[in-house]
């Protein structure tokens, strides 16, 4: 099988972010995934132990004293050398900022085909086929390169399968990052998450509000039922807009796109800008007192009514089954 890479994102403090299952899930499907990292030196021990048992066979290590101090530029050589030595048929990043980042100028680097934002892959006989939901998920397309290796973002989330656990193979590489055409990161600082709720981007569980909910005094209702489910809790560009909820709460076209297990719609009308963030959720329930609503022609589910009578019965429910 054709080695597939997989761009491993990490936080600035090393550790490997969530999203790296579900990518290494996808790279599985199409060949051989190898789990491509850059890294400070000395900074990655165990790594190859913990990517193998999320499913990759191979862990190609760039040890670099530029991460975290270059913006995207070790990444992105990181990937191109394991690019020269391994040949792939494919390259994989996350959609994320810095994914896309990275995916644009590797494709530029190496004269690849560029797909972005792929909700699922899939092999063919022509090599394999990606998936895209479009049109604020109107439409489902599909996409393909000939010739050359690929480079694809996916969708955080959109892969819910996860590939067997291996005994992954190391290879260590020092990279030589030149500054002279990078961005200079002169600082980090972290956010402290005074939240214990999971990260929007790769949840499995979702609960928004919209402007439905009238003010931010009553946004409330979002966090008690995402509280019961254990959820991520999200929001329309109307809530944010609003002053609800900060911007980084928002799900859709400008903000975060997600494809959990569960989508709950709380008073959300449904537009097509907020449509095309959650549309590719496997199961979308929406409580809107409009019946009229876009947000129904999608839902798997729907309740016309009054989310502050319904809302408080089910999280009652939900209650009274988990005791």
């Amino acid at each position: 099988m054709s080695n597939v890479l997989a761009l491993i994102e990490t936080s600035a403090a090393g550790e490997i972010r969530s999203t790296a299952a579900s990518l290494l899930a996808a790279a599985a499907r199409l060949g051989t995934p190898v789990a491509v990292v850059a890294a400070a030196p000395g900074s990655a021990a165990g790594l190859a132990e913990q990517l193998g048992s999320l499913g990759a066979a191979q862990v190609y290590l760039a040890e670099s004293d530029q991460v975290g101090r270059l913006l995207a530029t070790p990444q992105v050589e990181a990937l191109a050398a394991a690019a020269a030595e391994l040949e792939p048929a494919a390259i994989l990043t996350v959609n994320s900022v810095e994914g896309r980042d990275v995916a644009g100028r590797l494709a530029v680097r190496l004269r690849a085909g560029l797909i972005t934002d792929a909700v699922d892959l899939r092999p063919s006989d022509t090599g394999w086929v990606a998936v895209h939901s479009v049109f604020g998920g109107a439409y489902t397309v599909e996409s393909t390169i000939e010739g050359g290796p690929a480079v694809i973002t996916v969708r955080p989330g959109a892969v819910e399968d996860r590939a067997p656990a291996q005994a992954a193979t190391l290879t260590t590489v020092p990279l030589g990052t030149s500054a002279s055409a990078a961005a200079v990161i002169d600082g980090i600082r972290d956010t402290v998450a005074t939240s214990s709720r999971p990260e929007l981007r790769g949840a499995e569980k979702v609960v928004s509000g919209g402007r439905g909910l009238g003010s931010k005094e009553n946004f409330v209702l979002v966090e008690q039922l995402a509280d019961s489910l254990g959820a991520a809790v999200g929001a329309s560009r109307a809530a944010v807009d609003a002053g609800y909820v900060p911007q980084t709460f928002q799900v859709g076209q400008t903000g975060t796109s997600v494809s959990p297990q569960l989508y709950i719609a709380l008073g959300i009308s449904g537009a097509i800008q907020h449509r095309a963030g959650m549309q590719t959720s496997k199961t979308i329930v929406a409580i809107n007192k409009d019946p009229d609503s876009p947000i129904f022609d999608i839902a798997d589910f729907g309740v016309v009514g009054d989310v502050f009578a319904v809302v408080p019965q089910l999280v009652k429910a939900i209650e009274a089954r988990a005791s």
